[in-house]
């Protein structure tokens, strides 16, 4: 089969079940809107980035050590190895959380509220717990059941927020008490859905995990962890440039207003942030169907020509992305209450911000091929310090300004020394020009649709459209005319050969 088919295949079933999961998720956020006044729901956006930088530390790169050793390794070792590692660090990780649990509620401003703190362990633990299972079924490239576990999971998380969130309440008020429900339990019935679901999830991946014998090996491990490290920083900067600002804001802007004042920004952030979450899911089902495919092409004669043509692609579509997003801004807004509106305006940075870190997604691959992953961890911490101190330094003058404009810089500047850097070590002849064309088409046309204004939102909306679907025309054409050429047809005719 022709790997660019195969990738687009595989992407589209991982990203298809990754966005319809994460759309029915970002569903969620009208719901959260109206129920939770913005201090509330701040904690909920600063708890919840608190778990995915947790996530990457306690995983600490295994995900990646695994696609790495399991095609050249007993597949059995490597997997037992990794679920026996990850089981005890898991439970060093529950005793020193339960040891320092009042400190940390200190820290969190949650002294009231340890009940967070604790559901939101429990489901870290049993997540982290999960990683290898979700990680095995794509490197045996089964999509579809990745793809339907997680929808199963994402389902049962909606269900359990619509039953304690709406219907419980409805009960309450029709004079039918129930024992297990608080009403005035709020924010609390959030972390409860999500123990729920990652629980349950956690069974349906049962069968894959108790399908290998036990197995550990200290030598394999420590090879694992060699090669991991790298990753692991790489994966725990880039969580704290996608989450980095939403735990420091409640801390720097509480040092200038009040914490409930601080809280309520961080959920306006937050809650336009997750209106750009679209183009995150893009790129994360791009990530999932491309890491294991360039590991597995890299073999191949043509390996670079489908990179450099797999990096062309996602940008031309991620910019489509962009538009569509940026066009029909003035309907989107209402998937968040009134009060959180004002927080629109960081909606374009932040879409960019993700599209270029897809766009690194793409580019990192060499130094994963090459084995200098410490360049990887080189580039991430770069990035994160850009993140950290414009945080740091403009979040007291600029709001939360400052952090759309961080992010999008630090993803930025990650490319350009991606780009540089593999030029060097896997040199890879990417069409620049060419996506800079798209890019300058793509930014002129969204300045031209944002001057189309009427008073109806609906006719601004389809009103803009048309320039959406030029640049889909352009796209399609300027990329039509290299399918078509006696180069390509040549290749496709001789690989079937």
């Amino acid at each position: 089969m022709n790997p660019l088919k195969k990738l687009a295949g595989e992407t589209v079933i991982y990203g298809f079940s990754t966005i319809l999961a994460r759309f029915i998720n970002w569903l969620l956020n009208p719901l959260y809107t109206e129920l939770f006044p913005a201090e509330e729901y701040g904690v909920v956006i600063n708890l919840m980035s608190y778990m995915a930088l947790l996530t990457v530390l306690l995983t600490y790169g295994t995900e990646t050590g695994f696609f790495r050793f399991a095609t050249t390794e007993n597949k059995n070792n490597v997997f037992s190895t990794l679920m026996t590692s990850l089981s005890c660090t898991t439970l060093l990780f529950i005793g020193l959380f339960f040891v320092w649990m009042d400190h940390i509620a200190v820290f969190l401003d949650l002294t009231n509220h340890k009940e967070y703190l604790v559901l939101l362990v429990l489901t870290l633990v049993i997540d982290v717990m999960n990683s290898i299972p979700f990680a095995l079924l794509r490197l045996e490239g089964r999509p579809v059941r990745f793809g339907l576990i997680k929808l199963i999971n994402i389902g049962i998380n909606i269900g359990c927020n619509l039953f304690f969130l709406l219907l419980c309440p409805w009960l309450e008020r029709m004079g039918i008490s129930l024992p297990f429900y608080d009403p005035k339990g709020g924010i609390i019935y959030v972390f409860i859905s999500y123990l729920i679901a990652t629980v349950i999830t956690s069974f349906l991946l049962l069968p894959y995990m108790v399908r290998f014998r036990f197995y550990f090996s200290f030598g394999l491990l420590k090879n694992i962890l060699i090669y991991s490290f790298p990753i692991l920083i790489v994966s725990l900067a880039g969580m704290i440039n996608l989450q980095g600002d939403k735990i420091l804001m409640p801390k720097i802007l509480g040092q200038m207003m009040s914490s409930e004042e601080a809280k309520a920004v961080t959920g306006i952030y937050g809650a336009n942030y997750k209106l750009a979450l679209i183009m995150y899911i893009f790129t994360q089902g791009f990530r999932y169907a491309f890491e294991p495919f360039f590991f597995s092409y890299s073999r191949n004669e043509d390996s670079k020509k489908v990179y450099r043509n797999v990096f062309l692609y996602f940008t031309g579509f991620g910019l489509v992305i962009f538009l569509g997003i940026m066009y029909w801004l003035d309907i989107l807004q209402y998937l968040i209450s009134k009060e959180y509106r004002v927080g629109l305006v960081i909606i374009p940075w932040v879409l960019l911000a993700n599209l270029f870190q897809g766009m690194y997604y793409s580019l990192s691959l060499w130094y994963k091929l090459t084995d200098k992953t410490v360049y990887g961890a080189c580039m991430a911490i770069t990035g994160s310090v850009i993140s950290v101190s414009m945080n740091v330094w403009f979040l007291p003058v600029m709001g939360y300004m400052a952090s759309a404009y961080a992010v999008f810089t630090c993803f930025l500047v990650m490319c350009i020394l991606s780009l540089w850097l593999g030029k060097r070590y896997y040199h890879i002849s990417y069409n620049i020009g060419k996506i800079l064309l798209y890019f300058f088409v793509a930014l002129l046309f969204y300045w031209i649709g944002k001057r189309i204004t009427f008073d109806n939102d609906w006719v601004t909306c389809l009103s803009r459209t048309p320039l959406l679907l030029l640049f889909i025309f352009i796209f399609i054409r300027i990329e039509m005319k290299f399918l078509m050429s006696r180069e390509f047809v040549h290749k496709m005719f001789h690989k079937k050969k």
